[in-house]
């Protein structure tokens, strides 16, 4: 039970949420300590050494997608600006590259469609339905690579109110970086926590909350412990049934298993020169995104900055499917993707490689993935999740996030204000 005039809090994770969570309730007065596995905040923004790749990389969240209020107000707080994408898009299929990304075929169909869909249902149960003939096997390949690459969710579980979101109503919106990238944003939470008297415990995992006479005590693997009069859980959704909760917490987190959790593999690569420019057959100086059927599908650059980078991306299923290999064999991965769509030879991209990095974040042991999504059952678990119980163990994070940006960072910094002005709603 939660007293009746909580004044300590303490919160699990130093991601975005945490961090957010932790800087609006200092800023209310409230004594504040932040526990995080890490030796490092952040979470799953995750910045790369600059040294080695001459700008100030991302092996984490790297966009700005859409309007993302919080996301910019937060920005203009810290005085970071945001660099647009700028560039063309680059499709390769059966071994030519062309400009702009392939239609949607028999879009009008599909629009139709998801339009008078009246209950929802996974997405490839809904293609299944309303899509079975062969003369649909393009859009139903399209759709899945949509669903698998940008959602990182699996088909049979995603919802199609979601998808049809992204597909009809508002899309995905205008995208940016971040000058400096996130970590300048984390960097200024951080600050900010520090400025309102928060303290923040690096290297401390939490494997227990107890609960008993209006006190919550964390309990960390080493063995240290940390009393408060309320704990709130910002970790990813995979590491919630890691941590031993009361009775009452525990059941709302069981609900979290409604919430689709899916993984990305990113590669990013260094080369000695912007190869790929002028390649012999097209040229791609402006290059922004390549998408294609390889095993790494998705590539992007740092167009309109010149560095001789190439980001692949890999996510949802397919990601899962290279589980095993280490960042050595990734790497490889990554650049025989490449000698496949641009033709080029493989030993001549490996003698041009400077420099590289692969992140297979449902290997780390504190995300075990990369950001949620949404299923048929997901708002019904994030409202359980989300509801005031009077009990002394609360939950924020991306995936709590009931908006369209769910899994994002700009989910992750709304939550954690959500999270914190209930609570100082309800508990003066």
């Amino acid at each position: 039970m939660l007293p009746r005039h909580p004044a300590h809090f303490v919160i699990v994770g130093a991601g975005a949420a945490g961090l957010m969570t932790a800087r609006e309730l200092a800023r209310a007065g409230k004594r504040v300590t932040i526990l995080e596995a890490r030796e490092r905040c952040g979470g799953r923004i995750y910045p790369l050494p600059t040294q080695e790749f001459g700008y100030p990389p991302e092996g984490g969240a790297e966009f700005v997608h859409g309007a993302a209020p919080f996301t910019r107000a937060l920005m203009r707080e810290a005085r970071l600006s945001l660099s647009p994408l700028e560039g063309t898009r680059w499709n390769a299929r059966r071994g030519a590259l062309s400009p702009g990304e392939s239609p949607t075929p028999h879009a009008g169909r599909l629009h139709r469609a998801l339009r008078t869909l009246k209950t929802d249902l996974p997405i490839a149960e809904f293609l299944k339905t309303h899509f079975a003939g062969r003369q649909y096997s393009e859009l139903r390949r399209t759709i899945t690579r949509m669903v698998e690459g940008y959602d990182a969710a699996d088909p049979s579980r995603a919802s199609t109110f979601s998808i049809r979101d992204e597909l009809m109503e508002r899309g995905n919106g205008q995208q940016g970086r971040i000058a400096g990238g996130y970590g300048a944003l984390i960097e200024y939470l951080e600050s900010e926590c520090h400025r309102y008297g928060a303290s923040i415990h690096l290297d401390a995992a939490v494997g227990a909350i107890d609960a008993r006479r209006e006190r919550v005590a964390a309990r960390c693997h080493g063995g240290t412990v940390f009393e408060a009069d309320a704990a709130i859980l910002t970790v990813p959704l995979p590491l919630l049934p890691e941590i031993a909760l009361p009775a009452a917490a525990r059941e709302k987190a069981a609900t979290s298993a409604d919430i689709g959790f899916g993984n990305v593999v990113k590669i990013l690569l260094r080369f000695a020169t912007k190869w790929w420019a002028d390649n012999g057959r097209r040229h791609l100086a402006d290059l922004s995104f390549l998408f294609s059927s390889a095993t790494v599908p998705t590539w992007w650059t740092q167009h309109p900055a010149g560095y001789p980078v190439l980001t692949g991306w890999l996510a949802g299923p397919k990601a899962d499917r290279v589980a095993r290999l280490d960042t050595s064999e990734l790497v490889e991965v990554g650049l025989t993707s490449l000698a496949e769509i641009f033709d080029r030879s493989l030993d001549r991209l490996r003698q041009d490689l400077v420099t590289s990095q692969a992140i297979n974040w449902g290997n780390d042991p504190f995300a075990r993935g990369a950001y949620s999504y949404a299923t048929t059952k997901t708002r019904e678990a994030q409202s359980a999740l989300k509801k005031p119980d009077g009990g002394a163990v609360f939950f924020s994070g991306e995936a709590l996030y009931a908006g369209r940006d769910m899994g994002t960072v700009e989910a992750a910094l709304a939550s954690g204000r959500e999270t914190a002005r209930t609570i100082l709603a309800a508990r003066p």
